[in-house]
């Protein structure tokens, strides 16, 4: 049996990825915020849904984290794969006139609610039979070009970064392999917008193309399904004419 977890598992590409996962014959726990849409995810997956675990789960609470964790072990005895996929974005803000709430809001669930699943998945990789296990980190084309006025998004996006590396050089020795996915328009709720027109650096607004969101949830599988002793390190999947080098 191979065991998956999935955050921000009730909509857009938590919810794609959980859905492929499951067609791929995971079981796979879902988290997230929203019980009905946990629920409702469970639900697309139609027959496999039997093999979905429902966990409502505020990410940015620790003790929320380890009862989601605790849930998953108690139910599947182990954890093969930790997709960290829950976060949000702000609308476009200027740096000066950012609130400490907005600043905060992102930190937390971009950040430090995927440093709280890492610290939980690995706590529970290292010690099971057979040991090791897979984290995903979800990072952003924001990991490596920033979009304007977009700061807390970015940086929490370059931290990412910073997170999956030394995850990958401490989980060696535990046999835990870590990469990163960057996505790029993957068409979504969070995206809509883009169908309407972005701000782009030049200051100008332009509708950027999207891709459908089953590419990414693809991408997702083939970097779960791999042995343990190959990994992909980071991978970048976007809409082919979006904005990205230079953001141009």
């Amino acid at each position: 049996m191979k065991v998956a977890l999935v955050t921000g598992a009730g909509s857009g590409i938590g919810r794609a990825s959980a859905i492929a996962l499951l067609n791929a014959g995971y079981h796979v726990v879902l988290a997230g915020r929203r019980a009905e849409a946990l629920q409702e995810t469970a639900a697309k997956a139609g027959l496999l849904a039997k093999n979905a675990l429902p966990v409502p789960t505020d990410a940015t609470d620790p003790q929320a984290v380890k009862a989601l964790f605790a849930a998953t072990k108690n139910s599947y005895g182990r954890l093969d794969v930790l997709f960290n996929n829950a976060g949000m974005g702000l609308p476009a803000v200027p740096l000066d006139e950012l609130s400490f709430e907005q600043w905060r809001s992102i930190v937390d669930i971009n950040l430090t609610g995927v440093f709280l699943c890492i610290q939980e998945a690995m706590r529970l990789m290292k010690t099971q039979t057979p040991r090791g296990g897979r984290i995903i980190n979800n990072g952003s084309i924001s990991a490596y070009a920033p979009r304007p006025f977009s700061a807390p998004y970015t940086a929490t996006k370059h931290a990412i970064t910073g997170l999956t590396k030394s995850i990958s050089l401490e989980g060696r020795a535990h046999d835990i392999a870590c990469g990163q996915i960057d996505i790029g328009n993957a068409a979504t709720e969070m995206t809509d917008r883009m169908t309407k027109g972005v701000l782009q650096a030049n200051g100008e607004m332009m509708v950027e193309p999207r891709m459908d969101v089953a590419h990414v949830a693809n991408a997702v599988v083939h970097m779960a399904s791999l042995p343990l002793d190959a990994n992909v390190q980071f991978m970048t999947v976007m809409a082919t004419k979006m904005p990205y080098v230079g953001r141009g």
